[in-house]
């Protein structure tokens, strides 16, 4: 049994995750930390849920695989409603919440050596590109030629805006935590100040985006963000079926990774054949084509049309684990029944 601190933390360094809604969302969390204990069977993990998962979890004996598990209130079970408060859920002594869709691929002990000088960090980059927060298609040319992105930093009196990826959210002190999320909160108010727009019209998304909000907060504190995108030492990249090769259990994954920043952002075209047609045009200036080949921390299927192979994943890992567990129960009332009949 772990013993908590006064203020009820656990002591050292654990993970968080957090569901809600449809099952798949469980099947989802069990799936990334199958890969997760590959890596770091000495961490404690964490559930937040709704209690409908719990009970899930309890009914089919899978509870064993978290450390803690606590129900989520209802206004905390969204995107916004949870990332805006993370501090009020900093359970571990160093925290590190993580999106459910991840895979873990190596590792993780010089990764939390790294997130060990924060007090408080999200990965992402140090600039934003155009795209962050506001159109995905042609219409983001509107607001560079109206010079929306600078209007906006001009109101709110901010020098930069960093591109944050919440995938992976690193706490450790709870004062500078509250004051990014509950910032992050009132800039989310001030929406129809900004050029930001609701991520509920791209195809497929369903809730609020919580990350230009927090990448404002973080940039009107000065909070550094920490570095997404660093070679053989990214914390995450994202799963690109193209740019990535791995075995169906991803027990083995190497990503391919542009080394020029420009290069590596066209990872974002849906069509692999404009991709591989822009690349070769770029490529004719010199060092625009060198790649290497690396394993990151984690994959992280933040691409709605890239998740399909983390789908099929989930749901052979959740059809594995629960097969495991009915073995288990019915061999268990086999040797209870011969038992008695010993008696």
């Amino acid at each position: 049994m772990l013993k908590t601190l006064k203020n009820d933390r656990i002591p050292g360094e654990g993970y968080v995750y957090v569901s809600y809604g449809h099952t798949k969302y469980l099947k989802h969390t069990l799936a990334s930390v199958a890969t997760l204990r590959r890596h770091d069977r000495k961490r404690p993990i964490a559930l937040l849920c709704s209690q409908k998962q719990k009970d899930i979890l309890e009914e089919k004996g899978l509870d064993s695989y978290f450390t803690v598990i606590q129900v989520l209130p209802e206004e905390h079970c969204s995107i916004v409603g949870f990332k805006h408060n993370v501090y009020q859920y900093m359970l571990f002594e160093r925290n590190l919440y993580l999106d459910s869709d991840i895979v873990w691929c190596k590792n993780p002990d010089s990764l939390w050596q790294s997130f060990g000088i924060f007090d408080f960090t999200i990965t992402g980059n140090l600039v934003s590109d155009n795209f962050f927060g506001s159109a995905k298609g042609f219409g983001v040319l509107k607001d560079i030629i109206l010079g929306r992105r600078k209007r906006t930093l001009k109101r709110f009196g901010l020098n930069y805006l960093s591109r944050v990826q919440s995938g992976l959210i690193f706490a450790q002190d709870y004062s500078q935590t509250r004051k990014v999320c509950v910032l992050a909160s009132e800039m989310l108010d001030r929406k129809f100040e900004t050029h930001f727009q609701s991520r509920k019209m791209e195809q497929g998304r369903t809730e609020e985006s919580c990350e230009w909000s927090l990448a404002m907060a973080m940039s009107k504190l000065n909070n550094p963000v920490y570095p997404w995108l660093q070679g053989h030492n990214s914390p995450q990249l994202d799963y690109i079926s193209d740019l990535t090769e791995h075995d169906d259990e991803f027990e083995y994954v190497t990503c391919k990774y542009y080394c020029d920043d420009f290069m590596y952002s066209l990872r974002g075209l849906k069509s692999p054949k404009v991709r591989s047609i822009l690349l070769k045009i770029f490529s004719m200036v010199p060092g625009k084509s060198d790649f290497l080949i690396t394993t990151p921390y984690c994959i992280h299927f933040g691409w709605y049309h890239e998740k399909v192979p983390f789908f099929v994943f989930a749901e052979s890992n959740w059809k594995k684990i629960t097969h495991n567990h009915e073995g288990l129960k019915a061999n268990n009332s086999t040797s209870s029944d011969v038992n008695e009949l010993s008696s």
